[in-house]
């Protein structure tokens, strides 16, 4: 049985990699680590989003972020860390990926690892209205 597609309306063009992504996205829904997203409305107008993942017990040598394929992609891997005879372990330091899908003109401006936080700085500038006449040709 084939899968019916509502982006697959006639009135939707150019969405063809959308559902693709959407289903990416899905795919990727793990809960650890803990992230927050907010959005900040600076004064110059820029949609600006800021990321913050919990990774406490991760240093900046640990943690890879990376801007692909309209994607961050952020991935934890510690190294070289010692064996050790835990009691009781509630803070996992598990290797993680975690992924977050962004619009076409969205741009990272960068990040910042403080007090076991991870900040990722994602700015969307303001859109440009981009209005012209169609010129009509007659056979």
């Amino acid at each position: 049985m084939s899968r019916i597609s509502f982006m697959s309306a006639p009135f939707l063009l150019g969405f063809d990699n959308f559902e693709e992504r959407v289903d990416r996205l899905a795919k990727s829904a793990e809960s650890y680590p803990p992230y927050n997203i907010e959005r900040v409305v600076p004064e110059d107008g820029d949609e600006t989003y800021l990321i913050t993942i919990a990774v406490a017990g991760f240093a900046a040598d640990d943690l890879d972020i990376t801007h692909e394929d309209n994607q961050i992609v952020v991935r934890g891997q510690k190294q070289g860390e010692p064996q050790r005879d835990y009691l009781h372990r509630g803070i996992a330091m598990r290797q993680f990926q975690r992924a977050f899908l962004l619009a076409d003109s969205m741009i990272v401006d960068g990040a910042e690892l403080a007090d076991g936080m991870l900040h990722i700085l994602v700015r969307r500038p303001a859109p440009e209205n981009l209005s012209r006449k169609i010129a009509i040709k007659t056979a």
